[in-house]
């Protein structure tokens, strides 16, 4: 039974770790794009021409809306425009009677300004480049503006999809320590190392918090 058990780890623990390794290389490539702002041999925030489109048609009083409503109100909008992407926030303007949105999908923005007053909008498109996709990847689905995150269908998958590195991470980690423990070859270099890791991250701990 023992020896069944430790098989079946042993398996769930390798296709595990085959099934979420794309998944952690894009967050651990983005982390240096996140930490030092580096993007070799590229030219972010080249912008496309912009343009405006007219004749829209609006949801009623979508300025006082709030929330997910104006979300979904604002994507009516887009839909007529032909823009896809994660909508960030909307602001108001309520002098200037616009809603200002960008929308982002990995590797550009597009900012919609939409006047209200002449059910028209102006379209700003830049693309910014495949470092700015994997930090955007890397920081979504994030804890600001929770109540209207996700309303873009990919990016409502990859929150599942995150979630779920960091589920199967944790089980990967619990089940490695248990095929580790099992067997005792391995036991005295795995448990400097443990310990090498445990001092190294309260280390850190200790620095930051002193």
């Amino acid at each position: 039974m023992r020896n069944r058990f430790y098989l079946i780890t042993r398996d769930l623990h390798l296709h595990a770790g085959l099934f979420i390794s794309p998944f952690i290389i894009v967050f651990a490539i983005s982390v240096f794009y996140l930490v030092h702002a580096w993007s070799p041999g590229q030219s972010p925030w080249a912008s496309a021409p912009s343009r405006k489109v007219s004749n829209l048609k609006l949801p009623a009083d979508i300025e006082n809306l709030g929330g997910r409503a104006r979300v979904d109100g604002v994507r009516s909008i887009l839909d007529q425009i032909g823009i896809q992407g994660e909508i960030g926030f909307i602001r108001h303007i309520p002098k200037a009677k616009q809603l200002v949105v960008p929308v982002s999908i990995p590797g550009s923005q597009t900012v919609v300004t939409i006047d209200l007053a002449t059910r028209s909008a102006a379209i700003s498109e830049r693309q910014t480049g495949l470092a700015d996709a994997l930090v955007l990847l890397h920081k979504s689905p994030g804890p600001h503006l929770v109540d209207i995150r996700m309303n873009w269908l990919p990016m409502f998958v990859w929150r599942f999809l995150a979630d779920g590195t960091v589920y199967l991470l944790l089980f990967i980690t619990a089940s490695g320590i248990y095929l580790w423990a099992v067997l005792r070859s391995e036991r005295r270099i795995g448990f400097a190392l443990l310990t090498l890791g445990a001092f190294s991250f309260f280390g850190v701990v200790y620095a930051f918090v002193r």
